[in-house]
């Protein structure tokens, strides 16, 4: 990031426990519009955890996260909607005897952060889920499921996008499309924070990754890099203790 920009995201020492159980310890990294970050780590490396206190849904134990100049931490989840950041989830939960269409129409309504009001029409085209606007979410594969919940989080106009493993169960076509996707949303500003365990997905679609491991960064960089780096070689391949 050029020192002349400045960060949309800061996240400062961040800290979550659960009970003894250090799920975050010191966190730190920044993120700049237009921008994707990738968090990548081994199960139970904080990768989730941290996408749920920057979203509001837990709040933190220790350290900051500031959103375009400003302490979010422990904001809820509809006010930082509001302020432009959105999130999909892993296990998405759609209102399910609504349509697809409805679903994305609440989620303008009420959870969007100002501006022009989005052309669903056109997002819901952009996503392949106009042909199946008139139908019940629980009707949806899980595939089509999740790219509801995209387009739930782009209809309130984020300006920051947290994505939580939406790669999962997609077959290689459907991975390619939704990475140009995400890789066309990055190109008109919005920053992303993507966690995902598919490095193919991870290496189409972010500028650069962090590393966790225990909660803990070991490593920030290009994801090309990050496969050289001994310290990450040694989490994936040689059985580093982690939970």
């Amino acid at each position: 990031m050029s020192p002349d920009v400045m960060p949309l995201l800061k996240v400062e020492q961040l800290e979550k426990r659960f009970g003894g159980f250090r799920a975050l310890d010191g966190v730190s990294f920044h993120l700049a519009p237009g921008e994707v970050l990738g968090l990548v780590g081994p199960n139970g490396s904080g990768k989730t955890t941290c996408i749920n206190v920057i979203s509001g849904l837990y709040a933190g134990d220790g350290g900051q996260v500031v959103f375009e100049g400003q302490r979010i931490d422990g904001a809820k989840m509809h006010k930082l909607a509001r302020r432009g950041i959105n999130r999909t989830f892993q296990s998405p939960k759609p209102f399910l005897s609504l349509t697809v269409r409805e679903n994305v129409q609440i989620a303008a309504r009420y959870g969007h952060a100002g501006g022009a009001p989005v052309d669903l029409d056109a997002l819901l085209a952009s996503l392949e889920l106009d042909h199946h606007s008139d139908r019940p979410a629980e009707d949806l594969n899980s595939a089509q499921q999740k790219t509801l919940d995209l387009a739930r989080a782009l209809a309130t106009s984020p300006r920051l996008l947290l994505v939580d493993e939406l790669a999962a169960g997609l077959n290689l076509a459907e991975l390619h499309r939704m990475a140009d996707r995400l890789r066309v949303l990055a190109d008109g500003g919005m920053a992303m924070l993507v966690v995902e365990h598919l490095m193919g997905f991870i290496d189409r679609v972010t500028d650069r990754v962090i590393v966790l491991n225990a909660g803990r960064e070991i490593f920030e960089g290009t994801l090309a890099a990050a496969t050289r780096d001994p310290d990450v070689i040694r989490v994936f391949l040689g059985g580093a203790a982690h939970a």
